[in-house]
Order: structure tokens, then sequence, then C-alpha cells
């Protein structure tokens, strides 16, 4: 039976347990950067298994991903309350051809956007950490709640690319 909204959020905040969600997020890039060190393209393009992702795949999905929550974060302090659009990673993935992507270009992407999302976010006042927007699928959701999201999302693709890769995300 697949999860539900609900539940598929709740086990992407559970891979925080108890850390930081802005030290996570913070982390991430370095960690990333760390276990592509030195593979190889075929590497990178690798699936482990037919309709599963490569590690490359996961680097521009993480970079997408890191586009829509900015954009998210923004609109929900811009207009509070605002409508949350989901969206299906797989049509995103397949549309967007992640498999031929430059996964050196992916993370770049990410960390840049990573940059300018992580300012944003260490420059909120304590009430804009409550301020929500309206996810169609999952309802309501506070800023916090998406911050602890993209932190459990990075750890969930951490382990991913990890496996992947043959590589520990060297701590920082």
């Amino acid at each position: 039976m697949p999860e539900t909204p609900q539940e598929y959020r709740q086990r992407i905040i559970n891979n925080l347990q108890g850390q930081d969600a802005l030290k996570v997020q913070a982390a991430t890039a370095g960690k990333l950067g760390r276990m592509m060190a030195g593979a190889s393209k075929q590497r990178l393009g690798k699936k482990p298994a037919p309709g599963k992702w490569s590690a490359g795949e996961i680097l521009a999905h993480l970079a997408e991903c890191e586009v829509v929550f900015g954009y998210r974060l923004r609109a929900i302090l811009g207009a509070p309350g605002t409508p949350i659009q989901p969206f299906d990673q797989d049509q995103w993935a397949a549309a967007g051809d992640y498999a031929a992507r430059d996964a050196k270009k992916s993370l770049a992407l990410f960390r840049a956007v990573r940059t300018a999302n992580l300012d944003l976010l260490h420059g909120l006042k304590p009430e804009q950490w409550k301020l929500s927007g309206m996810h169609a699928e999952r309802g309501e959701e506070s800023i916090e709640v998406i911050a602890q999201m993209i932190a459990g999302h990075d750890l969930n693709h951490l382990r991913q690319v990890e496996a992947l890769l043959g590589r520990k995300r060297a701590a920082k």
C-alpha cells in the first residue's frame, strides 16, 4: 500500500532524528561533492535497478527540488496561506531528462540555490517561521515544517547517493 502524503511528510521529517534542519541543509552540498569526487560519468549514471534513479539523476532531482522549495518559501512569505502546488517527481525526471544531465552542473545549481535559500531562512524573524501555505496534498505546512522536510529530504537522498557511489558522507 503506497504511503499517504501525510505519511510521506512524517517519514521525511523523521529522518532528522532531532538534528538541526538548517545545519543539515548547510552540510548537504559539501557531502554530495565529497561523495561525487572522482566518480566517473558512467558511475554517476548507473541505475541500481530498472525504474530507480542513478546518483546523477538524484543530483538533478535535488537541484530542481531546491528551486521549488525556494519558490514555496518565498510565496508563503509574500502571501501567507498561499496554495502550494505538488509535482510528480518522476514526470519531472522524464520531462527534464535527468539521466542526460551533467551531475557536476546539477550540484553547482543545487549549491547556488541552497545558499540563497539558507540566506533567506537565516534572516527570518521568529514569527515568520510560523507562516504557512496550503499544500494541495498534505494540507497546511509552515515554513518551519518545510525547512524540516527539506533537511529530511536531503538525508534521504544522501543515503541513496552514498549507497550508489560507495562513499561515506564525510562529516563537516
